[in-house]
């Protein structure tokens, strides 16, 4: 589906108007907004708020309830300002972006791709994640891309490729990774892939202890820098200040040196690094995703 491709029901035009009309509203007034769907989503709706609070307890066991309830309303705060500044994307200026998303350390993916490398930039769903891929288009003179899983909603669909695109970033399905990378193996650029997410036995997951529960990882940055000698950069974000946020490159692998795919060394180095940066800021995750929902099969 290209970006111009409206195919959707025609019931969602109104849908369409509304949410292109928000997003036209500063950024200051789109604040706004998100407190009052913040008051939505802790005190009326009280989004998944089970899945929240158990994921805090299990993930910080120190922490008293009071703490953990506190934590669970900062969560909803950050959340609802993440969903007004996607929803931002679709009109926000290149030069608005470029102030507000700073990748601090550009230059270690650059020099990569000026080798004619394709660069793997692992993320987690922590901070603003929808910012960091169009971003990197900003600084990486549109040779950012991203692994992602196309929505069966049409409208959805569309939505999402078109706030993803507009800075220049290109979409590839997460059933096509493979083949895009054969396909453009020989192309400088920089593919990113959120790794955080459940993976399932299906997806035969690489399993470690991960905010001390046993947790399943997808391992497919370590198949893919081991067989096409990618360098493995991590990714990570934090929000600074509201509607400001730093992105941080830091190296998992130098693509050179002999990697056994199925060490697993990736994607154990990005779980320590993701529980880091969790433990600093552990508002800034998304902790609505059920993320444990799935147990180890032991034989």
């Amino acid at each position: 589906m290209s970006n111009n491709d409206k195919s959707f029901p025609w019931y969602y035009r109104p849908l369409f108007w509304l949410l292109t009309g928000l997003a036209s509203l500063p950024l200051s007034v789109l604040y706004v907004v998100a407190r009052g769907l913040y008051l939505l989503l802790a005190y009326v709706v009280r989004y998944r708020w089970r899945v929240i609070t158990e994921n805090l307890r299990n993930a910080f066991p120190e922490k008293s309830e009071a703490e953990v309830q506190r934590l669970a309303k900062a969560f909803y705060w950050h959340f609802a300002q993440v969903i007004v500044e996607i929803l931002k994307l679709l009109t926000i200026s290149m030069d608005e972006l470029y102030e507000r998303a700073k990748i601090r350390n550009p230059e270690l993916a650059i020099k990569a791709m000026e080798q004619g490398r394709t660069v793997l930039a692992v993320g987690s769903h922590a901070g603003n994640w929808e910012w960091i891929l169009s971003t990197g288009a900003l600084y990486f003179h549109e040779r950012a891309h991203g692994v992602y899983k196309p929505l069966s909603n049409k409208f959805f669909e569309y939505f999402m490729r078109r706030l993803r695109t507009r800075s220049g970033a290109h979409l590839v399905p997460m059933r096509d990774t493979l083949r895009d990378i054969i396909r453009h193996r020989n192309q400088a650029r920089c593919l990113a892939l959120l790794t955080d997410q459940a993976a399932g036995p299906e997806d035969q997951p690489y399993w470690t202890t991960f905010l001390h529960q046993d947790t399943g990882f997808y391992t497919g940055a370590d198949r893919l820098a081991a067989r096409f000698q990618c360098p493995v950069f991590y990714v990570g974000i934090r929000r600074v200040r509201r509607g400001y946020y730093d992105i941080l490159l830091t190296e998992i692998h130098d693509g050179l040196t002999p990697l056994d795919g199925d060490a697993h060394f990736i994607t154990e180095a990005f779980a320590r690094q993701l529980e880091r940066d969790i433990q600093a800021a552990p508002d800034q995750y998304l902790w609505s995703h059920r993320r444990w929902k799935h147990k180890r099969v032991t034989e």
